[in-house]
């Protein structure tokens, strides 16, 4: 790993010698994308420790505490912009936020369910997705701790699976869902990102397991059952996108294009169901209708990265198409101007009173626009980056 991380920091110092955004001065996706990373900075500084604050309670006015699962997840996006702004305070962010991490990580290796203080058992989906920040941490600073605590949580996650490759146990308490969470396809990817870091066999091994239990549950349509954190009959965009995520890259790095295929059908049909308005429902039944007016913004986000993934992997323009309609939406809801709150953040659901996440602004929604917006300023060559951060891969 050495060599690997001086050579990111010779890409970094040579683009931070070049022109960071080639965006001309009419473009304003820098400006939204600096404003969402601002206030993820905002939602970190509004905690009593080095996590980030799950989301704002509009109503309230008030920043919830610390969430283990999604500042794992922010910890990449925090690096990417790092190497596209060249802004150290970003890496050092990421930084605390690993190290918050490790000292939080319970000694069976999991990570808490829900935010601090809701819970002290662990649970699958939010050990998953820190393991997105421990591995990216490894690969750019080569701190062996960070390894360590990946490994860790993903040997964790491999002893709590079920033979079949679900994992019925430790989902999350904060969820209406009682049954296995087909979302955790994210958390196989994450497996796999392990992986990548260790070599351990066991960790792909398993992945590939739980994408294959998940693809028992897919209709011949590519519709998922299990995949909603309250209604599976109707699952949010946020969950579906969740899942298809995982099908994809794991099917890419397995070399499993049975999942690849499945993620592509999955895209099609949403794609089929995106306006010329960029407006998309926020929940769909098992034929892929609409069952909700409202949007749900984080799955519009997560959406647009997948679609991306499958520019990047077809080459199919009707893809980065979808990603530029969707994210001009999203961006039409973002605030520029006003409560510094709210300035930048992004909307659990539009209109904010909407069946997700009514009246917040959560982090994670905020996490998902960057990285969206990274995906749409790469595929229109609007953004440079270095070679290891090309890439939107949490």
């Amino acid at each position: 790993m050495e060599q690997v991380t001086s050579n990111f920091e010779l890409n970094v110092r040579a683009f931070k010698e070049s022109l960071k955004f080639n965006i001309p001065a009419s473009h304003n996706l820098t400006e939204h994308l600096h404003a969402v990373m601002r206030w993820l900075c905002r939602a970190h500084d509004m905690t009593t420790d080095d996590g980030v604050s799950q989301t704002y309670l509009v109503r309230y006015k008030k920043w919830a505490n610390s969430y283990p699962e999604t500042t794992g997840y922010i910890i990449p996006t925090m690096y990417r912009y790092w190497a596209i702004s060249g802004l150290d305070e970003f890496r050092e962010r990421a930084r605390k936020m690993t190290d918050w991490e490790c000292d939080i990580q319970l000694p069976n290796g999991g990570v808490l369910a829900g935010a601090i203080g809701d819970s002290d058992k662990p649970t699958v989906f939010n050990t998953g997705q820190v393991l997105f920040g421990w591995t990216r941490a490894f690969e750019i600073e080569n701190i062996e701790k960070y390894r360590e605590s990946a490994v860790k949580a993903a040997h964790w996650l491999c002893n709590i699976m079920d033979d079949d490759g679900c994992w019925r146990a430790y989902g999350s308490p904060m969820t209406l869902s009682t049954g296995p969470n087909l979302y955790n396809t994210r958390s196989a990817w994450g497996l796999t990102r392990t992986h990548q870091i260790s070599g351990e066999k066991r960790f792909l091994d398993c992945a590939i397991k739980n994408l294959e239990w998940a693809q028992s549950k897919s209709h011949v349509n590519g519709w998922l059952e299990e995949n909603c954190l309250q209604d599976n009959s109707q699952p949010f965009l946020h969950t579906i996108a969740y899942a298809m995520r995982g099908f994809l890259e794991v099917g890419i790095y397995a070399q499993r294009q049975d999942f690849v295929d499945l993620s592509i059908k999955i895209g099609d049909a949403l794609l089929h169901q995106l306006p010329a308005t960029g407006y998309m429902p926020g929940r769909f039944n098992k034929d892929w209708e609409p069952t909700v007016k409202w949007c749900c913004l984080t799955g519009n986000a997560q959406i647009a990265i997948n679609w991306g993934r499958l520019y990047q992997l077809t080459g199919d323009t009707k893809y980065k198409e979808a990603v530029i309609r969707i994210n001009k939406f999203t961006r039409s809801t973002q605030k520029l101007k006003g409560n510094p709150d709210e300035l930048g953040g992004i909307k659990g659901s539009h209109p904010i009173n909407g069946g997700y996440h009514p009246w917040q602004y959560p982090n994670w929604a905020a996490k998902f626009f960057a990285d969206a917006l990274c995906m749409e300023g790469y595929l229109t060559n609007l953004i440079e980056c270095p070679e290891e951060m090309d890439n939107v891969t949490t």
